[in-house]
């Protein structure tokens, strides 16, 4: 059997060692679910509860001097509050520093990886064609749903000028000439990220076409570069609760109590769009393509989506995922092979996330979205969802390609990342469903076409 083939015994504890050692090769030891977090929350530190709590706090006390000094005009509550703004600016920027060489890495494993899927075969294949069919629909889902959204929330004030927005549309034609960089480093230089990713995607498919030995050689050193950015932006996050009180803080206190509201809004327009994304796409492709009701599947993942809202990780969910898969009566192959790999690729919740995000920071700093604009976020919100770094708040950091194609300041992203704890474990659960969904449709699918294989 090779390193990621499927174990000879089907038990939960095989088939858990088997996935970790595909998705890790380092992992040499027997892991279990609490093993699991503990390791994450040892590599990942940010996604411990401390720091959870820190960043509310942080949030809490930058709302707090932002409404006082909105409420009461006192001069010297107005002047703590934009005294706190560099602090905000200096997170953001140490964001920035990291985010665009880390999402390269990110996306060029992540084509590697897809384009092995002709080493997996028709199944590895119809996977990721799901995974793609139902990203496009979140998406859209998002952004419909926080256009509909927007008319519950208050006006306010732009939290930056207008001067320090780029609004200037382009036209299709030069949108579409400007997706290929003439200087692939001038545009990272530029924080052009749509351009970037084009390029990084067609090198790491050229890759895939090298001898093995050299295209291993170069995946394992970006490989090992994204290991260390994500590292680093593990650091940079842990500043977050510092980070987060400078920059509410004084955005609260130019638009008052009603940025509350509308981040209210948000939370809801986000957790609505993700039962629609369930109930619209998600359940009707497993009834109609994987051949399960709704009202089983429901029933048949109920402990999947329970751990994966509780801990807000896919590949912590996985064990869960395997008992309930098996309980559905789906083939050992199917789901041992979709189920890791969606749990890699797949995160159809985070793209619906990251739309209703962008028009709502959009409509903050009121940034026209015409049918170009939307077509480029579109585009870079599908390639950042499908390859989300396992750092805290992946959903918020990846973001930034998107509004630097339309032109939003990524300022927005450290109010969304204080409220962030609420939509994650939403939007965490939203991922796990879509796994299952995966596993059954792929499963309906390929017996249909005479290729499942039973127990």
């Amino acid at each position: 059997m090779g390193r990621c083939g499927v174990p000879g015994k089907l038990t939960v504890q095989a088939i858990y060692i088997q996935i970790a050692r595909c998705l890790d090769p380092q992992y040499a030891t027997t892991p279990s679910p609490t093993r699991e977090r503990r390791r994450q929350r040892r590599e990942y530190p940010g996604h411990s509860r401390v720091n959870t709590r820190a960043i509310l706090i942080g949030l809490a006390l930058g709302l707090g001097l932002g409404i006082a000094a909105s409420a009461t005009g006192s001069p010297t509550l107005l002047w703590m509050a934009e005294a706190a703004e560099p602090l905000g600016q200096v997170f953001l920027r140490a964001i920035q520093m990291v985010v665009i060489p880390l999402v390269a890495a990110v996306v060029f494993v992540g084509v590697g990886r897809i384009a092995n899927l002709r080493e997996l075969g028709r199944l590895g294949g119809m996977a990721v064609g799901f995974f793609w069919v139902t990203t496009l629909p979140a998406i859209l889902i998002g952004m419909g749903i926080m256009s509909f959204a927007l008319n519950f929330t208050a006006p306010v004030p732009p939290p930056t000028t207008g001067a320090e927005l780029d609004t200037a549309a382009l036209g299709v034609v030069d949108f579409l000439v400007n997706l290929v960089p003439r200087n692939p480093v001038e545009v990272a230089a530029d924080g052009a990220l749509l351009p970037l990713l084009i390029f990084v995607v067609l090198l790491g498919a050229a890759t895939t076409t090298l001898p093995k030995e050299k295209q291993q050689t170069l995946t394992s050193f970006v490989e090992t570069l994204g290991d260390a950015l994500i590292k680093l932006m593990t650091w940079i996050l842990w500043t977050a609760p510092v980070g987060v009180f400078g920059l509410a803080a004084p955005v609260i206190a130019q638009t008052g109590l009603a940025m509350l509201q509308n981040l209210a809004v948000f939370i809801v327009a986000v957790v609505v769009g993700l039962f629609i994304l369930k109930g619209l796409v998600l359940l009707p492709l497993v009834r109609l393509l994987g051949g399960v009701g709704p009202a089983r599947f429901i029933r048949g993942t109920v402990g999947s989506y329970t751990v994966g809202f509780t801990t807000t990780t896919s590949v912590g969910t996985l064990p869960m995922m395997l008992q309930e898969a098996e309980k559905l009566g789906l083939s050992k192959r199917t789901f041992t092979l979709v189920l890791p790999l969606a749990a890699s690729i797949n995160r159809p919740g985070s793209a619906l996330f990251q739309a209703c995000s962008l028009v709502f920071l959009a409509a903050m700093y009121g940034v026209p979205l015409d049918a170009g604009m939307i077509a480029a976020a579109v585009l870079a919100i599908f390639l950042a969802s499908m390859t989300v770094a396992p750092v805290p708040s992946a959903s918020i950091v990846s973001l930034v390609p998107a509004l630097n194609v339309v032109g939003i300041p990524i300022a927005g992203l450290g109010i969304l990342l204080g409220i962030d704890r609420v939509p994650d474990v939403f939007r965490s659960a939203a991922n796990v469903i879509g796994h299952m969904a995966a596993s059954t449709t792929v499963e309906g699918m390929a017996r249909r076409g005479g290729r499942g294989e039973g127990e």
